[in-house]
């Protein structure tokens, strides 16, 4: 089974000890970046690394701390002088990093970029060019390591990826040789993480071992379900506010909550469908209910901008490139109409709202539904009792603003929507707003994010309403709801509607219904 590395980062050398303990409770091994160590720092923090008494291996990485220090080609014939000597003194701060991190007895990996590894497995050097230069012993020292040969590209997932990978193969006339190779891209759409999962199958095919990485949030899912389908590991960060790199998760999620370890080929895929997930909370709703009714699935973000290319290349049968054994999405901004066409079949409450929220697949074909109605009615019945000939007022005419308009006049109230044309000079026209008795925002106005902070209207537009509702649910307290405190208007925030629709979704998927208090109590926690 792979293992799940905690990768630690720190500027001084107490920090670094004080992390590496921390990781100690989370992780099979852990990394140790001794490039992020102040310079000052880093002959202070070998013997106190040397002392540790700890179980895990420790993986050494020393990355590159600019582009000057990736030296696998010469400079430029017209490079400035300040940018040679620049790139010389990188050079000779790692390699006299390496000659003394080769020292360390208990480091068991060694993570070589293909600058050092080129240089370490050839006689081929650039005369021009400042190189890694290792002596014979340190040589000794570090081949005796198992070692990870690594490439990373920080903004694209490459077209050649295969042609990166079989250049990074073994070859029998080197003397260095690398029992894992670690492939690390950014993924800016779901679809290029596709590449990376095809490269992973295809070493696994030659037993080779590899690390497959899609950065970003994008990405995410191939770091939770890489180790089911033989990944030698996984990183994580130490928590939410120690990331190393963009997309890493907290060891603690990737074992309490997706439970990577507990994870086969044959696990339920679930996912939640949007442009931004990295603010949902719906992992944690989902992952807790197939933890408490013992199910072998798992609930992932799936950060999706084309959903088209998405459907098309990861989800139907008759063309997906690659399968994940995916059983089923929660659907959110912007996808909740368009991935109507999409579906094979379509339920009469999604249909009547023209919005789906909800897809299960059953034997390869998709089946819309819509819990959104459901979740955004039940929490304002239990406050609001009879809602017959209220006067509701719904900012935002989405996907969610048709499921309460839907919810609303099947109760007997009386809907008006506020869209996108009832804005002039970026504020809403909202002269005759005291006529309403419940103000509803579902905009993502407010949402964590580029646009928290913001609410559609203010205290002002507000103050005759006797309840206004706020769908957006992280952060927990919206700018909106504020305004509503302003002046004393009761309110309901959006974790009511998340929890009770989330609940919807489970029984359409798995037939059983999550404990509500329990999820309440999650989603308030992270919410607060």
């Amino acid at each position: 089974m792979g293992k799940i590395c905690v990768s630690v980062c720190a500027k001084t050398a107490d920090e670094l000890i004080e992390k590496i303990k921390r990781a100690e409770v989370f992780a099979d091994v852990i990394e140790i970046r001794f490039d992020c160590l102040d310079e000052s720092e880093f002959d202070s923090a070998l013997p106190k690394i040397n002392e540790l008494k700890c179980e895990k291996p420790f993986i050494a990485t020393f990355r590159p701390k600019s582009n000057l220090a990736v030296y696998s080609c010469p400079p430029s014939a017209n490079a400035t002088e300040e940018y040679k000597k620049l790139k010389r003194e990188a050079v000779n701060y790692r390699d006299v990093g390496w000659h003394k991190i080769a020292r360390l007895s208990n480091v068991e990996f060694v993570d070589f970029e293909s600058d050092i590894f080129l240089e370490m497995s050839t006689d081929f050097m650039f005369p021009e060019s400042p190189s890694i230069c290792f002596s014979e012993e340190t040589d000794e020292l570090l081949i005796s390591k198992t070692l990870i040969y690594s490439e990373h590209n920080y903004e694209k997932t490459p077209d050649n990826i295969d042609s990166i990978y079989e250049n990074m193969l073994p070859e029998d006339d080197n003397r260095l040789q690398a029992q894992i190779i670690k492939i690390a891209v950014q993924a800016n759409d779901i679809t290029d993480t596709i590449p990376i999962w095809k490269l992973l199958e295809r070493a696994k095919s030659e037993n080779q071992e590899i690390i497959p990485i899609a950065m970003g949030e994008a990405g995410k899912w191939t770091r939770i379900l890489g180790l089911a389908h033989g990944a030698f590991l996984t990183f994580a960060s130490l928590d939410s506010d120690n990331a190393t790199a963009p997309g890493q998760i907290s060891a603690q999620d990737l074992h309490s909550v997706y439970r990577v370890k507990e994870l086969d080929k044959n696990t339920d895929v679930y996912g939640i469908l949007g442009s931004n997930t990295s603010v949902s909370l719906s992992p944690y709703i989902h992952n807790f209910a197939f933890k408490y009714h013992n199910l072998n699935a798992v609930f992932v973000p799936l950060q999706v901008h084309d959903l088209d290319a998405f459907i098309t290349r990861m989800v139907k049968a008759e063309t997906r490139e690659i399968d994940l054994n995916f059983k089923g999405f929660s659907v959110t901004i912007p996808h909740k109409q368009s991935i109507i066409k999409h579906l094979d079949f379509i339920d009469e409450t999604a249909g009547k709202i023209g919005a789906v929220n909800t897809v299960k697949i059953i034997d390869g074909k998709l089946h819309g539904f819509n819990t959104d109605a459901h979740g955004f009615i039940e929490p304002l019945k239990s406050i609001y009792n009879d809602l017959k000939d209220a006067k509701v007022l719904i900012l935002g005419a989405g996907g969610a603003s048709k499921a309460c308009v839907y919810a609303l006049e099947k109760e007997g109230a009386t809907v008006t929507v506020f869209g996108r044309t009832e804005i002039e000079n970026g504020k809403w026209k909202m002269e005759n707003v005291g006529e309403f008795d419940i103000i509803v925002n579902a905009t993502p106005l407010g949402m964590k994010g580029k646009a928290e902070g913001e609410t559609p209207i203010v205290a002002e537009q507000m103050k005759y309403a006797k309840l206004v509702y706020d769908l957006v649910y992280t952060p927990f307290e919206t700018q909106f709801l504020r305004e509503a405190d302003k002046v004393f208007v009761p309110k309901i925030g959006g974790m009511a509607m998340l929890v009770a629709q989330a609940i919807e979704q489970q029984k359409i998927w798995t037939g059983l219904s999550a404990p509500m208090p329990e999820i309440s109590r999650i989603v308030l926690s992270k919410l607060r």
